[in-house]
């Protein structure tokens, strides 16, 4: 719960530290004096949206802290436990602070950690439900109904299902969507590859082909040169009658006489030698490949075709030649991934079915525990309002089940309707709700619901507008019930409400120095019977208003 807020030059309001406690706290005061400041500062512990113009005149930031304990199974305790926020001196203490400047920039911190003010909304629904002024207006838009439903239904833990498994069923749907979208492109590029394939398969060219056929192919063309040639090569180192080789070993023969009487010939030796050695094997090389030079005018032509043929088609793939085979594995392998694709499709279909039929069975459950909910509210808020001067009034909750309109909310619609006099059709809210019925509708609803939020407190500000006299004196006992279960914090006008509260907490404003200034104190006993006395006999007040605001306050406390 809330123990402890501090507020420094934020709007009129100079300095102020408020101690709370458990129970009801009702907040009253002069119109325009701020009753509703404290709410305003508190709301930007929570992450609400801040501007430069929320700073006191004068000063150039504005500083709200507001400190809460919790209990060590309670949401806001686990939230900062994951995001390894608590503090290990006291770790069942939260504090939560935000700073404003000039600029309209703030800060936001977490037991003095700096926090982005998205962690710091998401922390603040675990520790406050705050039902404003407007809640009444509110109570007549359709998602907000489903919302008080669900809070009241506790659908949470089965909504964040929904939500997750909804999502994931979109994604299935839309690739489903995309692979047969896929599958229309894909099926003409399928077929050009598949002809393609069929012809590169027919040809069948291997890797390093082209090469190996452009060198037999120039053999071929040139057979009689290459045969002339290494004859000519032949005659000079073997054949003809003065060739390298007989003269290669008459000057060996010398040099070994040579080297008999001087040694330093022994390395020119050896060297002659091997050079007449490299001579004989190479003579021996051309002959072995002048006696297998072919030729074959049909085997060249048949050389001629295929690497035309080659070259035909390395220009239609726009490739090299020498790449063509490379090619037709890469046309192979796209092929078979587009088969490959086509296959997926049934399982991908029983994915997304499988995902669908979660989600309906998911929305289905929701939609039963909707329609329970909805069946136990209607009757107690029925019974609430006939308690608030609505004796014919009836409240019922339609909830239609639509899974042609599946959200991650579920697939459900819900519409608050009021039968206001006997005989007459329920209509819904917007259309047949007063002013003054749509307060007290909008109570009701909000004091069932608040009972059922996990959040240790909630705050209620002015949402008693349009309701006065003995139905205001109901009000104030709801108020009082609910806060024997969490921390109310009520901001009234209504005497009959104030009487109520466990705590009553005064705001007055006053000028000092030329300035305008707030302050709000925690009342005494005697102060609050002078308080409640104000509220109701406004600027003059006789003791027999007194002795009524002492009756209201024994009443309240015998209830």
């Amino acid at each position: 719960m809330l123990t402890q807020l501090t507020i420094n030059n934020f709007a009129i309001v100079r300095h102020l530290t408020l101690e709370l406690n458990e129970g009801m706290s009702v907040i009253t005061g002069e119109t325009g004096a701020g009753k509703s400041i404290g709410i305003d500062a508190l709301g930007l512990c929570l992450g609400y949206r801040s501007e430069s113009s929320m700073i006191r005149n004068g000063a150039d930031k504005a500083d709200i802290t507001a400190t809460f304990s919790m209990q060590s199974n309670s949401p806001a305790y686990l939230w900062l436990k994951e995001h390894e926020l608590l503090d290990e001196d006291t770790p069942n203490e939260c504090i939560l602070r935000r700073m404003i400047n000039l600029e309209g920039r703030s800060k936001a911190f977490v037991n003095n950690r700096p926090i982005p003010v998205s962690q710091l909304r998401e922390l603040g629904q675990y520790l406050i439900h705050l039902n404003g002024q407007h809640a009444p207006q509110l109570l007549l838009k359709n998602e907000y109904q489903l919302e008080l439903v669900d809070n009241y239904a506790g659908t949470h833990s089965l909504l964040t299902q929904m939500a997750e498994q909804y999502q994931t069923w979109r994604k299935l749907h839309k690739q489903v969507k995309n692979f047969h979208q896929q599958c229309q492109e894909n099926e003409a590029r399928k077929q050009l590859l598949q002809y393609q394939v069929d012809e590169l398969d027919e040809f069948a060219i291997k890797e390093g082909e082209f090469e190996q056929l452009e060198e037999e192919q120039a053999r071929l063309a040139n057979s009689e040169q290459l045969t002339e040639l290494s004859q000519s090569v032949l005659n000079h180192l073997s054949e003809s009658e003065v060739n390298i080789d007989s003269m290669l070993y008459r000057a060996i023969r010398d040099l070994e006489e040579l080297a008999d009487i001087d040694a330093q010939y022994q390395s020119a030796l050896e060297m002659l030698n091997e050079a007449l050695i490299q001579v004989q094997e190479a003579s021996s090389e051309i002959s072995h490949l002048a006696n297998n030079i072919e030729q074959d005018p049909e085997l060249l032509s048949e050389l001629d075709s295929r690497i035309g043929k080659t070259m035909q088609l390395a220009r239609k793939h726009q490739v090299a030649s020498q790449e063509l085979w490379k090619h037709h594995q890469h046309l192979q392998q796209e092929l078979q991934h587009l088969l490959d694709f086509e296959e997926n499709e049934e399982q991908l279909i029983i994915d997304e079915q499988q995902a669908y039929q979660q989600c309906v069975e998911l929305a289905e459950k929701i939609y039963q525990k909707r329609v329970e909910a909805g069946q136990k509210l209607s009757a107690q808020v029925t019974q609430q309002i006939k308690q608030l001067a609505m004796e014919n009034g009836e409240f019922f909750i339609d909830i239609q089940h639509n899974l042609d309109k599946l959200s991650p909310n579920g697939a459900d619609s819900v519409e608050f309707n009021l039968r206001s006099n006997l005989g007459q059709n329920a209509q819904p809210l917007a259309k047949i709700a007063s002013g003054g019925e749509l307060s007290r509708i909008s109570l009701a609803v909000q004091v069932l619901t608040a009972n059922k939020l996990s959040t240790p407190t909630i705050i209620f500000d002015e949402v008693d507008v349009g309701i006065s006299g003995p139905t205001a004196t109901v009000v104030g006992r709801l108020l009082r019930q609910l806060g024997k279960k969490c921390q109310v914090l009520c901001v009234t006008h209504l005497p009959q409400v104030a009487s109520h509260g466990n705590h009553h907490f005064n705001v007055q404003k006053y000028v000092e120095n030329n300035q305008t200034e707030t302050q709000m104190s925690l009342l005494t006993a005697k102060e609050r019977v002078n308080a409640l006395a104000r509220l109701l006999g406004g600027s003059k007040i006789t003791d027999a208003v007194l002795a009524n605001a002492q009756e209201m306050l024994d009443l309240a406390e015998s209830d």
